[in-house]
């Protein structure tokens, strides 16, 4: 979140000094901007796709017991 906001305000804030206020450290940043989704991110991604189908089949219950049931 906090890199995010910093991406929207660099075009008016020097991004060193935004990172300084935001007590992180701008080499995150950077690294953030190349790869902005995690590998976990992704996977979360992906099982949440896959679990959707399953999900509005069993009613829309919540419950792995209700989606994994065949």
């Amino acid at each position: 979140m906090k890199y995010a906001f910093i991406q929207g305000q660099e075009a008016h804030h020097p991004v060193r000094r935004l990172c300084a206020v935001l007590a992180v450290h701008h080499s995150g940043y950077y690294a953030w901007r190349r790869e902005p989704h995690s590998k976990r991110s992704q996977d979360d991604r992906r099982v949440s796709v896959l679990a959707h189908q399953p999900w509005i089949e069993s009613g829309r219950v919540y419950g792995y017991r209700k989606v994994c049931a065949p």
